[in-house]
């Protein structure tokens, strides 16, 4: 127990003092920087709390979580949704695999320009295309983790008698939740992405059109503290996302430890 707690500390403290390092080593190498398109790491700072943390919080930072937040959610829920009926129908699985194939194989970034078509420039063809993009990893893997569940498994549910609720509540999704959530994973990175992209298209609204823009009026300070803000809402999503996953699937990852202890 002791080593392990001492593999889990230094395990946090190489995470915590990397990203310091680098962070530290891009400070001190930008200090005296004269170069216009890498300002001093201290500039992007100042430009980073005045922008993002006071001006363009309300306008633009909450309408880009907004947007991935809602388009996140959608895709999630219609993606484990329709897993279900797909991997438990095999007409249905027969007549949706190949539309899924076709769609997936577009890249997601693709769909903005479409969905600009049908929508115009308004949060509902962010949302929307976000939505789109984010469903297909979750759909996927909400089917392959079904169709992994061990057949004696089921077995012992129809002798048992359980209802088709209880099968799916009780036994389908706890040993397809690993894998779910890896799909819904997946599924958040490429929100994050097409979120990007969607406001980088039509109205200067959103991080992402926010440093495009400053990009475009050669304000480099202002677009640098846009990338950084990208990267630590990316970071804090993800870490977020970990949390809940770990939290869910505490019994798989206990099991997990058990096994490979024994």
């Amino acid at each position: 127990m002791k080593r392990a707690s001492a593999n889990a500390l230094v395990l946090w403290l190489v995470g915590v003092g990397t990203p310091s390092a680098l962070l530290a080593a891009w400070w001190f190498a930008s200090a005296d920087s004269t170069d216009a398109f890498f300002p001093p790491l201290a500039d992007i700072l100042d430009r980073f709390r005045a922008l993002w943390l006071f001006d363009h919080f309300g306008s633009d930072v909450l309408l880009s979580l907004r947007n991935l937040a809602l388009g996140y959610a959608i895709a999630s829920l219609a993606a484990v949704a329709v897993g279900f009926v797909t991997a438990l129908s095999a007409p249905v699985r027969w007549a949706v695999d190949p539309l899924i194939h076709f769609l997936r194989g577009i890249p997601p970034v693709a769909l903005v320009p479409i969905f600009i078509s049908l929508m115009g420039f308004g949060p509902e063809m962010r949302i929307a295309s976000i939505a789109l993009a984010a469903f297909f990893p979750t759909f996927i893997a909400t089917v392959d983790g079904l169709r992994a569940v061990d057949r004696g498994l089921l077995d012992v549910t129809r002798v048992y008698r359980l209802s088709r609720g209880e099968r799916v509540v009780a036994v389908l999704l706890p040993a397809a939740s690993p894998q779910i959530f890896s799909g819904l994973q997946v599924s958040l990175q490429t929100a994050f992405v097409v979120m990007i992209a969607s406001e980088m298209l039509g109205p200067s609204q959103g991080i992402g059109a926010m440093t495009l823009l400053a990009q475009q009026s050669f304000m480099i300070p202002d677009m640098w503290s846009g990338i950084l803000l990208l990267g630590v809402i990316g970071f804090a999503a993800n870490t977020l996302f970990d949390l809940v996953r770990r939290r869910v699937l505490a019994w798989y990852i206990g099991s997990r430890r058990l096994a490979r202890a024994s």
